[in-house]
């Protein structure tokens, strides 16, 4: 066997593994499970299943914007499981993403060096949702997105801290947290801080005096408004949607080369 046609044996053998993984990829679940409580913000909690969490945050016929968005603010944080993101084990909690899943996000997080593809935040709100782990940031992207479907007008607010959705809705501002659940009509402009009133909607729905502490100090700190996910985290946004393009187009490639090539050098023979 000649170098060129080892080369091209190679070509097929990586196309047609890579798409076994692929395939393979495609009957395994991404939810990780079995964290214990000290890994879990918020402690050990019913998560809605994915099937459930799509299925019920389809808006109804009768249902407004308004009714939605404080619907899907609640819903999106009992989808989601709040991990203690960096000290979680990140392969077990596929926050690295499976060589199964995207084998380019794979390598990306275990050879580039790059944090936020070691511990990867997902732009896609369905994969999000599929893989039920997030913080703030992940919350606030898919319920963004959401409201975005709904024609329902947005921004995703970060704090150093925090980060949380604003709305209009029915001509008022609106903010909306999914990470707790929480909606507060109140426009960015009258929010100095955590005030009273604003606490006592967090302490209504059982958050704990220490969550209530942190989001306290989270919101006295300068903020940043985004216009929707793509300019949130621009540059991952685009990688992933074109990285999930490539996990078929590069084996298919490589298979088709491959063949090509060994067919070429057998008619030349």
């Amino acid at each position: 066997m000649n170098f060129k046609t080892f080369l091209n044996s190679i070509f097929v053998i990586t196309g047609i593994s890579i798409f076994a993984l692929n395939i393979y990829g495609l009957t395994q679940d991404i939810r990780p499970t079995g964290f214990s409580e000290d890994e879990l913000r918020f402690g050990l909690k019913p998560i809605l299943s994915f099937e459930d969490s799509i299925h019920q945050l389809k808006p109804s016929v009768e249902e407004t914007k308004q009714d939605y968005a404080l619907r899907a603010t609640e819903l999106v944080s009992s989808s989601l499981t709040h991990v203690q993101w960096n000290k979680v084990d990140n392969e077990t909690s596929h926050q690295l993403i499976p060589i199964w899943e995207n084998f380019i996000l794979y390598f990306m997080g275990k050879f580039s060096g790059i944090p936020e593809y070691e511990r990867y935040h997902y732009a896609n709100y369905l994969r999000s949702l599929k893989r039920g782990i997030g913080i703030c940031g992940d919350a606030s992207m898919v319920l963004s997105q959401l409201l975005e479907k709904q024609n329902i007008p947005n921004k995703i607010v970060s704090f150093p801290k925090h980060v949380f959705v604003i709305a209009k809705l029915n001509d008022s501002d609106w903010i909306l947290d999914p990470d707790f659940g929480v909606s507060i009509q109140k426009s960015l402009t009258d929010f100095e801080g955590m005030n009273d009133e604003i606490e006592s909607v967090y302490e209504f729905k059982g958050y704990s005096k220490g969550d209530i502490l942190s989001i306290r100090d989270a919101y006295e700190d300068s903020y940043i408004k985004w216009d929707g996910v793509s300019h949130f985290i621009t540059k991952k946004y685009y990688f992933e949607i074109i990285s999930y393009w490539l996990k078929w187009l590069i084996p298919f490639i490589l298979l088709l080369s491959g063949l090509f090539l060994i067919f070429k050098t057998k008619k030349r023979q």
